[in-house]
């Protein structure tokens, strides 16, 4: 069994060397600039507004969806604040160096434009069911919206989406949350990741049963209380180092153009390497462009799918230029970077030296297992609802209590697998629904300017 595993993690890793992530390079950050310019940076200029929708002004409960704006950004927020901002944000440095994480603030940054441009299409072209209940996302607004141009084509490339999707579930928003959740609980308590395994699948079994209504109100409370315990710890640590934050930021954008050489146990990269591995976190951290959140937001009550672009638009903001660059300035400041340390021991290395000088040392671990415990517990439940809507959306609705269940054994399984078979697979699946994506929505971009200037003429008028 394990020769056969070793035998795929190694053609994994080949593509994902020399193929997957040089395609997402080619295609994620030229169509980040691309709506940049077509938008002009509608993310920044309009985040006042985003927000004015996030707090609820605009809400009415007789507009159709599932649940309101809010719900709809923390449900999104908790598959995207996750591992990734733990684990990624390590691994991307000790794999491309301190300046991967410039790459991570460009992928954050174009994600914001990318998310509102899928978001807003995703809502657009969201199916409605008879019971007031809605599917959307981009497996719907690849066939609908291109179906004219492209006839039966659009309706496979909606396919291969939805496919990747499941497969994505399994990988990212899963396996890979499970695996660093008992990884953690092992390292940190000496619990064994079966027993781990065990205890996480039974309590993912108990919420997602309940559909995203449930799994909504279970991120709703969840995310805002463990983006602030993450927070502070971290900013204690920012403040008592701060006298090096200007060296740090420094050094984090001189090795984004120059790479990094060899420093102890560090993999050291050059210029192509630290883009590569900066990226492809970056995706992982927000998921930006691969196509994940629309499904979310498409269950927002509102008429107007600008609206709901301009909330997914604020994701990749808190996601990735704020929690995933509060872990990069703790690893940097404290030289946990150096340390040869690889995946979340490195985390755990920058909060628990960072915290030693006010003799709080010890408590570093137990701020990352619990920030990494509640980020990748909400990933997964959130993740369960993307899968069954692919799930749906390809078998019909006798698929999606099937897929439940199996979704449950592959956390159990990610638990008790290998780090880096767990993490090899999920950069392979992300292009295989970023690709598919990208290409549709610009495509369709023309769609989104057209519903923008309708809307923010409309809003003039109120």
């Amino acid at each position: 069994m394990q020769g056969v595993l070793k035998a795929i993690d190694n053609v994994v890793v080949m593509y994902n060397q020399y193929v997957g992530g040089y395609l997402l390079l080619l295609m994620l950050i030229p169509a980040g600039i691309y709506f940049a310019f077509k938008f002009k940076i509608i993310n920044i200029r309009k985040l006042p507004h985003a927000i004015k929708v996030i707090s609820g002004k605009y809400d009415k409960k007789e507009d159709i969806g599932d649940i309101n704006h809010f719900k709809a950004l923390t449900t999104a927020l908790s598959a995207t604040i996750g591992t990734g901002n733990i684990v990624g944000v390590a691994l991307a440095i000790y794999f491309g160096g301190p300046g991967a994480v410039f790459w991570m603030w460009v992928t954050g940054l174009l994600g914001m434009g990318i998310k509102f441009v899928e978001c807003s299409l995703s809502f657009k072209f969201r199916k409605v069911h008879e019971d007031g209940s809605v599917s959307g996302g981009p497996m719907y607004y690849i066939e609908y919206g291109l179906k004219e141009k492209f006839g039966s084509f659009a309706k496979k490339l909606a396919i291969i989406f939805a496919s990747a999707t499941i497969l994505c579930s399994l990988g990212t928003g899963n396996m890979a949350q499970s695996n660093s959740m008992a990884d953690v609980m092992k390292t940190n308590y000496g619990i064994s990741v079966m027993v781990s395994g065990i205890v996480i699948s039974a309590l993912v079994l108990l919420v997602i049963v309940g559909g995203i209504k449930r799994i909504a109100e279970v991120t709703c409370k969840l995310v805002p209380f463990m983006a602030v315990f993450y927070f502070i710890g971290a900013l204690i640590i920012i403040i008592i180092f701060y006298d090096k934050v200007p060296s740090a930021l420094y050094m984090i954008l001189h090795d984004a153009f120059t790479g990094t050489a060899v420093i102890g146990g560090f993999i050291g990269s050059v210029f192509i390497i630290t883009i590569r591995f900066g990226v492809a976190r970056g995706i992982f951290s927000n998921e930006a462009g691969q196509g994940s959140a629309p499904i979310a937001h498409a269950a927002a009550k509102t008429k107007y799918p600008i609206r709901e672009g301009l909330v997914a638009s604020v994701g990749p903001l808190v996601d990735t230029l704020i929690v995933c660059t509060l872990t990069a300035l703790v690893i940097v400041l404290t030289g946990a970077w150096s340390s040869g340390i690889k995946g979340v021991g490195m985390t755990v290395n920058g909060f628990t030296s960072g915290l030693a000088p006010l003799g709080l040392g010890f408590l570093g671990k137990h701020i990352v297992a619990g920030g990494l415990i509640l980020f990748a517990f909400s990933t997964i439940i959130s993740w369960s609802y993307y899968g069954t809507r692919a799930s749906e959306y390809l078998f019909g609705d006798k698929a999606i209590k099937p897929y439940r269940y199996v979704y449950v054994i592959f956390v159990f399984l990610g638990s008790i697998w290998g780090i880096d078979i767990v993490w090899h697979f999920v950069d392979m699946v992300i292009t295989f629904m970023t690709i598919p994506n990208l290409i549709a929505i610009l495509l369709l971009s023309p769609i989104v300017l057209k519903e923008s200037k309708k809307y923010f003429s409309l809003m003039k008028n109120k």
